[in-house]
């Protein structure tokens, strides 16, 4: 009877072992980490400029780069499930410092001082 228990203990671990499955259109990590930049700089754009539209510039970032929103959507959940959206989110401002180097400057600038910093540890 014990070794019956052992063993329905163990399959329910087992079986328990992904809590979400994977994707059929899975984005790519780098994929996913150029459209975050783009979403950033779009994000940006609606800030600055008061009558842009933040929806349409969102498709128009997926249509780019050939993403349907469900599979950006189901990519994203997937990756922040696996704990990898960090390293992706990184990712994304390494590409948004490549696209714009006098960003480099300022975000050093808000390191020194401490001011404004997101908390990514959380």
């Amino acid at each position: 009877m014990k070794r019956l228990i052992l063993l329905f203990v163990l399959m329910f671990v087992f079986s328990c072992a992904e809590y979400i499955d994977k994707p059929k259109n899975l984005v790519d990590k780098v994929k996913m980490a150029e459209i975050l930049a783009d979403l950033a700089i779009n994000d940006q754009a609606t800030f600055t400029y008061q009558n842009t539209n933040l929806e349409a510039g969102t498709r128009y970032v997926l249509k780019e780069h050939n993403v349907k929103p469900d599979d950006f959507v189901e990519s994203f959940k997937y990756y922040v499930m696996k704990q990898q959206m960090k390293g992706i989110a990184e990712d994304a401002q390494e590409v948004l410092l490549k696209k714009d180097p006098k960003a480099d400057k300022y975000v050093k600038d808000k390191l020194k001082s401490g001011t404004n910093l997101p908390n990514l540890e959380r």
